[in-house]
């Protein structure tokens, strides 16, 4: 029976050493960390290597849930394969413990609240992406392939994989931009 621990933040440029210091300090024997985003489980090598590693009676500690999840539904699959191998979740900043009731119905309460603040996030996003479009501030993102080169290429009988290559671009890309000007 082995505590392991998991450390993430979302971006680069965030800081991993107080989670780390934190699951040192809450007897972790490893701890395994990356940064990547919460809202979905691919990309997340670590969580996913460690949650093959563990074993029946080994207790896998987070500083706080979201650092584990962001979505209800990644949270529940994550639990869900602990409790199938009979592992306990805890959390250092918060009273989550799976191997009690009340730290289980804390555990289902801080998913919502994690969820609920992605999705206001998201909102929020939207907003003002939609008020900046309305200002005439948000053009979106620069287009990055040179259409007209890919119809002059085109209309000089090369054919799109060969556009593609030359370009660096993928071939949907190119079919997009060649649809386009037929349409």
């Amino acid at each position: 029976m082995a505590t392991y621990g998991y450390a993430r933040v979302s971006t680069t440029d965030q800081n991993l050493a107080v989670q780390l210091a934190a699951l040192k300090a809450a007897g972790c024997e490893i701890v395994r960390s990356e940064k990547a985003s919460g809202t979905s489980m691919k990309a997340r090598t670590e969580l996913t290597t460690l949650l093959e590693f563990l074993r029946p009676g080994d207790t896998l500690v987070v500083t706080r849930i979201d650092r584990l999840a962001r979505s209800m539904h990644d949270l529940q699959i994550i639990v869900s394969g602990l409790k199938a191998k009979n592992v306990t979740l805890r959390a250092t900043e918060q009273p989550v413990d799976t191997g009690t009731a009340a730290g289980k119905a804390f555990f289902d309460m801080l998913g919502v609240f994690a969820e609920f603040e992605t999705n206001l996030r998201r909102e929020r996003q939207l907003e003002g992406i939609a008020s900046a479009k309305e200002a005439g501030v948000y053009k979106g993102r620069a287009p990055s392939i040179d259409a007209e080169q890919v119809r002059k290429l085109n209309a000089d009988g090369v054919g799109a994989t060969e556009i593609a290559r030359r370009l660096g671009v993928s071939r949907p890309s190119v079919y997009r931009i060649l649809s386009r000007a037929k349409n």
